[in-house]
């Protein structure tokens, strides 16, 4: 049924970090072709795997095979679509059946632009069948806190196409300060134990004849990562103000400086141009595609052009490549 409700490091492809591992970011690109699938590039697509998360952001045709290939498995809560055109969203009903053949019984959301949850609707009944786990549909506009979720929101962000689209950041809050752990055990005398978990959790503690206040031992705040998904966009402000200090920004780069004109006139950027923008919002590294097939094999070219506005953090992302995003204070 459909329940209705409005409101890097680069790895090896195919290898993921072990179950364990709770603290990793990682965004592998499922499809990072144009409009046309290639065969080096399948249509849009990227999955963002968060401490154990899984969250897919648009779902071109055939992405449940790449997710097969690649090995990011099929456990997505979230799916967040850009905008209707096609290539963004052909994958949907094959997913969700496959999900079902899978005696799937979690629910699904996906999440998508003002106006068109019709088209969603009319696009996941073709084949005649609605999933039978909870299924619901959000329409979000910029600006919206469309998933609240524990440590982290993704928030919708306004972006330029030929039709009704955002873009998607996702911003973890802030975390703890850093102990020192040298300050309490050495000058203030305090051993390694219950004080220590109540000092970094904000609390004052009581410590031979006085109160120890938990500045006086941790550190401020430390920010969090920030991906930003554009989607098909002209390079807007708001995607800017979204993408300032950004980890990783995923950006379209459909055309390069030969056909300039071109992305104006249908709603996309070159790869210049998300360079530029990538250096005004001082981004950490910057992802390029939705590559248009008239670059096939010429996906140098691209990179370079984005470089000469930003720098070497940029790459154009080819498919399965997975991409780490570490804490900013990690290195």
């Amino acid at each position: 049924m459909v329940l209705q409700g409005d409101a890097a490091r680069v790895v090896p492809k195919g290898v993921y970090p072990s179950p364990g591992d709770r603290k990793t970011m990682r965004v592998t690109f499922l499809g990072t072709s144009g409009a046309v699938p290639t065969t080096e590039r399948n249509p849009s697509a990227v999955m963002v795997r968060r401490e154990g998360e899984r969250l897919l952001f648009d779902c071109g045709e055939g992405t449940q095979r790449q997710m097969m290939h690649f090995g990011t498995g099929f456990d997505v809560a979230h799916i967040f679509v850009s905008h209707m055109h096609g290539d963004h969203v052909l994958g949907i009903p094959g997913l969700l059946q496959t999900m079902d053949f899978n005696d799937r019984e979690d629910p699904l959301a996906i999440h998508a632009p003002h106006g068109t949850r019709s088209r969603l609707e009319d696009l996941i009944s073709a084949t005649g069948d609605r999933p039978s786990y909870p299924l619901r549909i959000t329409q979000n506009g910029p600006g919206d806190v469309v998933l609240d979720a524990e440590g982290y929101e993704v928030r919708a962000v306004e972006t330029e196409h030929r039709t009704q689209s955002i873009g998607y950041a996702l911003v973890e809050d802030d975390r703890k300060g850093r102990f020192d752990r040298e300050k309490a055990e050495h000058e203030l005398g305090i051993s390694p134990g219950p004080k220590y978990s109540k000092l970094h959790a904000g609390e004052a503690v009581e410590h031979d004849g006085r109160t120890i206040q938990p500045e006086e031992v941790v550190g401020p705040p430390r920010p969090g990562r920030t991906v930003v998904y554009t989607g098909d966009t002209r390079p807007v402000g708001a995607v800017l103000e979204a993408s300032e200090d950004a980890d990783l920004l995923i950006h379209d780069a459909t055309f390069g400086d030969d056909r300039a004109e071109r992305a104006q006139r249908t709603g996309h950027s070159t790869a210049r141009e998300a360079g530029s923008l990538a250096a005004e919002a001082d981004v950490k590294r910057l992802a390029l595609t939705h590559i248009s097939t008239r670059y096939a094999g010429q996906g140098d070219r691209l990179q370079r052009e984005a470089r000469e506005a930003f720098g070497d953090a940029a790459f154009v992302a080819s498919d399965g490549q997975a991409v780490d995003v570490p804490y900013p204070d990690d290195g």
